[in-house]
């Protein structure tokens, strides 16, 4: 049963590793042209499976912030996969061990999340040590990709395939803007919040790594309160 379970997760989680081969490929290009080694990219990509906190977590490095702009921002970034670990929690045997529990929390990402959430019934950890053992190698070795191909492409090219990830982004971002109103918003807002702390001179003092967290707390935290997610909608998508 784990066997069958731990194959399973493997072929599903083929397509995930190669997408995130794709965008860490990108980091690892960012990372060497902003001054760390390849080897210290790599190390960064294989402890944290995020691809937007590693970036944000980029931006602090290279700008010399501190532990606590890290910290904060790393926690508000990352903060969805708490829930996604308690809501994933609810989808194993309850004799799962805390050992399995903990190995799960760590490898959960949100496509890991989405594919695992999607099984019927209970899931077995080994089914998430499956997609794991596709999706970790994936991200790492784009990332070792990226690096080395950052040392050796010219800098022209360098810079053009910098943007790739902002492409990801945008492809992530507008067609739940297109449908929804509250998304667009956040978008907008979260623009002209960032635009502010550019363009006002006493707001330009503040670190990369507090206007993300004082934009996403600001932002986040209107939009919730404007534009609650109703109770049926929830129970919509549960059911």
């Amino acid at each position: 049963m784990d066997g069958l379970s731990f194959r399973r997760g493997l072929k599903d989680g083929v397509p995930i590793g190669l997408g995130y081969f794709a965008v860490s490929f990108t980091f690892g290009m960012m990372a060497v042209s902003g001054g760390l080694s390849t080897m210290q990219a790599v190390l960064i990509s294989l402890t944290n499976l995020t691809s937007a906190g590693q970036f944000a977590g980029l931006d602090i490095i290279l700008a010399g912030g501190s532990y606590w702009e890290m910290a904060l921002t790393q926690l508000i970034i990352n903060l969805r996969y708490c829930l996604m670990s308690f809501s994933l929690a609810q989808k194993l045997r309850r004799d799962v061990p805390w050992g399995h529990r903990f190995l799960v929390a760590f490898g959960v990402t949100d496509e890991i999340f989405g594919v695992s959430a999607s099984q019927e019934g209970k899931v077995s950890p080994f089914y998430n040590y499956g997609a794991m053992c596709v999706a970790i190698p994936g991200w790492t070795l784009g990332t070792l990709a990226g690096g080395i191909s950052g040392n050796l492409l010219p800098d022209f090219m360098v810079s053009a395939l910098s943007v790739a990830i902002y492409g990801m982004f945008l492809a992530v971002v507008i067609p739940p803007a297109k449908k929804n109103k509250a998304v667009l918003g956040v978008v907008i807002g979260a623009m002209a919040v960032s635009s502010l702390f550019a363009a006002v001179p006493v707001l330009k003092k503040v670190s990369s790594g507090f206007v993300i967290i004082i934009t996403t707390v600001l932002v986040a935290g209107i939009a919730a309160y404007i534009c609650p997610v109703e109770e049926k909608e929830e129970n919509a998508h549960e059911s």
